[in-house]
């Protein structure tokens, strides 16, 4: 299974900020595949799913942000009620924490991943292998494939 990595920028939560952020991206001409924002007490976490994610986050650094990149799982979720409940209890029972989510959504709602951040990613991957999942990742040149 290919490394799919996610942007995340640390923060003050004040006007501009998205757009100084998203600018940077633009410039450098990255496609934004998946968005998550989550602020207490006037700082904030923005996580992206991009398609150049070491040149976002050179080009964010370089403009003074706070950034990492961790890698993350993306997990198609089936659509019809119960497709995240089914994902969600299999991590349970495979005592797999999730520390942070949000959706892909990819082809005009044909394809939905569930994007998980866990506390050991290495672990969860040997958990899943097995199971029937399809997983979105990362390839090469900023392509993207499901396995």
């Amino acid at each position: 299974m290919e490394q799919l990595k996610q942007l995340s920028i640390f923060s003050e939560n004040r006007p501009g900020r998205l757009t100084k952020i998203t600018k940077g991206l633009t410039e450098e001409g990255v496609h934004i595949l998946a968005i998550n924002i989550a602020s207490s007490d006037g700082f904030g976490v923005i996580r992206f799913i991009v398609d150049k994610c070491e040149l976002a986050a050179q080009k964010l650094r370089q403009k003074g942000f706070t950034v990492s990149l961790n890698e993350v799982l993306a997990i198609e979720l089936v659509d019809r009620p119960g497709g995240l409940f089914e994902v969600s209890e299999l991590l349970s029972k495979k005592k797999i924490n999730i520390e942070n989510a949000y959706v892909l959504i990819l082809g005009s709602r044909k394809k939905a991943f569930l994007i998980v951040d866990v506390n050991d990613i290495e672990k969860a991957k040997k958990l899943l292998k097995h199971e029937n999942l399809r997983f979105f990742t990362a390839k090469k040149k900023g392509k993207s494939k499901t396995v």
